[in-house]
């Protein structure tokens, strides 16, 4: 693993909207990624979703999910648009999303410069894996990314694990029978840890996650020198809630593989 220095990301301007989403449906918040990625201009999305499975692009349901897990706890599976492997998400879990203008090396890590100063303001130390992903000390997974490059655009967006349910995203994580489905891309499993169990073993300042948001929130648009939330327009609502129910509702996009 490697640590990265906190510096500024130059894809980035002035003109950088930071949104905070309203919503917690997982379906309105990656249609509503889909439809910044879409767009002109460079966002920092941030947002908080109810109980779900996010797979990725080229993944297959059966190989990642515990489907008869996900119905008995009312856990939504939803596709995303970029690759890589299945993730939990919950309401004790934050995600980010940074999106703008395509860039030489769009694919480097340098994409979680802005997360890994932001954990660093809260004295939360934190390393960067092989994978772009994050790793406490001790070898404890607590954020992994994907990125999905197109058209001159380009989108990293990641998790972080504040106090999310681990059993919940175990089971709903350990399919019966993998590789059900060959072509499909596999997840790779990997030891995670809550940042507020590493917090209370370490002694350190323990926030609630409201807290744990606000500060998130607040430590990011100092580092990106925004002086207020942008929230959406009726406009972007329409737009978002139209892709969701077109797409992100949808049987035919969620189960495809």
């Amino acid at each position: 693993m490697t640590f990265v220095s906190p510096l500024t990301l130059d894809k980035f301007n002035s003109n950088t909207k930071l949104i905070f989403s309203p919503s917690t449906a997982p379906a309105f918040n990656l249609a509503a990624e889909e439809y910044f990625f879409s767009a002109r201009g460079e966002y920092v999305f941030l947002y908080i979703n109810h109980a779900s499975v996010i797979v990725g692009y080229n993944q297959a349901v059966v190989n990642e999910v515990d489907m008869d897990f996900c119905i008995e706890k009312d856990i939504r599976i939803i596709r995303r648009l970029s690759g890589g492997g299945a993730v939990y998400h919950d309401s004790g879990n934050l995600n980010y999303a940074f999106i703008s203008e395509k860039k030489e090396m769009p694919l480097s890590a340098d994409f979680l410069l802005p997360v890994i100063h932001v954990l660093q303001q809260l004295n939360i130390p934190v390393e960067t894996g092989k994978r772009k992903d994050l790793w406490l000390p001790g070898g404890y997974k607590i954020s992994g990314t994907a990125s999905h490059v197109s058209k001159g655009r380009e989108l990293h967006h990641g998790t972080l694990l504040y106090e999310s349910n681990l059993e919940h995203l175990r089971r709903s994580l350990n399919p019966e029978k993998r590789n059900l489905i060959a072509k499909a891309t596999a997840s790779v499993p990997s030891p995670v840890k809550n940042i507020s169990s590493f917090l209370k073993e370490e002694k350190k300042k323990l926030f609630s996650f409201r807290e744990f948001v606000e500060r998130f929130v607040d430590e990011s648009m100092k580092y990106f020198n925004i002086a207020a939330l942008t929230t959406f327009s009726p406009d972007d609502v329409q737009a978002i809630e139209a892709l969701q129910r077109e797409k992100y509702s949808q049987r035919s996009w969620n189960y495809k593989m």
